[in-house]
């Protein structure tokens, strides 16, 4: 696998990261409003990186494998999984913005905004499925 970091310390923060998205991806499937796809998504960008076992293990699962499958495969994401993941990281976005980073972080504010822009952009570019 080319895409595989050289350095152990990234590859196991890599695994972390993608681990909790899985999490939070398998919760999408049972919490109405909680998106699923684009957490797997991030599952699969981080494990591909990080260790071929568990990005096959990811894309293989019976349950998982097909919402990034989908994705893969230019299927798309479904509208409303778009428009909640949307809403969802603009509500945590804000709230970030304007309550918990405190006034005195100004830039980190902007990088949060412009993340919050180019995460938008990166899901209205995703193919829509039916």
């Amino acid at each position: 696998m080319s895409k595989l970091n050289k350095h152990k310390p990234i590859r196991i923060l890599w695994i972390l990261l993608g681990s909790i998205s899985v999490v939070l991806g398998v919760i999408g499937i049972f919490v109405p409003g909680w998106p699923t796809t684009i957490f797997l998504i991030i599952a699969s960008y981080f494990y591909i990186r990080s260790s071929e076992k568990l990005y096959l293990w990811l894309i293989n699962n019976r349950l998982l494998g097909i919402y990034i499958k989908n994705y893969l495969s230019g299927k798309g994401m479904p509208l409303k999984a778009k428009l909640i993941s949307i809403f969802i990281m603009w509500v945590f976005g804000l709230l970030s913005i304007t309550i918990w980073i405190p006034a005195t972080l100004l830039l980190v504010k902007i990088v949060v905004l412009l993340l919050l822009i180019i995460g938008t952009l990166f899901i209205l570019r995703v193919k829509t499925s039916k």
